[in-house]
């Protein structure tokens, strides 16, 4: 039978991605008693990498829903930290937004809020998190945003 959250998931017609495996010398999260560490996940789906630069040639909205992409990601990583249970989360505690920006750029927070959105919307008040939003002169394989979570769980 379905848990809570898996059938929030299918309420919202949210499918969640496999869990993408690491592009590097690291592992996906890692499980400190009760929190799970996320590494950042990068704006990839199943149509493959989201580039862009934000402020340049990739708008705040076409930034926001790379985020959102981040955001499925890590709950994608966070349902294999929990052994496929998402109903195992007590809080979304911090996300930790980057954002492939020109120098200019400042709606950073707004092109994150695609991520904490998603939390919200999946997780209810165990949504609402910390958060930084940072922008950055570049990111791996030219992605428009990486988004890296923190979690409490049982």
């Amino acid at each position: 039978m379905a848990g809570n959250i898996e059938a929030r998931l299918a309420e919202l017609g949210i499918q969640l991605p496999e869990a993408p495996a690491p592009a590097a010398n690291y592992v996906p999260y890692v499980v400190v008693g009760n929190m799970v560490y996320i590494s950042g996940q990068i704006s990839k789906d199943v149509d493959g990498l989201i580039c862009g630069k934000l402020g340049g040639d990739t708008t705040v909205e076409q930034g926001a829903a790379a985020a959102r992409v981040c955001g499925l990601n890590l709950i994608a990583q966070l349902r294999e930290a929990c052994g496929g249970d998402l109903d195992r989360v007590v809080q979304v505690v911090k996300l930790g937004g980057f954002v492939n920006a020109t120098a200019d750029f400042t709606n950073h927070p707004v092109v994150i809020n695609g991520a904490s959105d998603l939390m919200v919307e999946v997780f209810g008040k165990l949504g609402a998190h910390a958060r930084a939003a940072v922008g950055c002169s570049s990111l791996p394989l030219g992605v428009a945003v990486e988004v890296e979570g923190i979690f409490q769980i049982l």
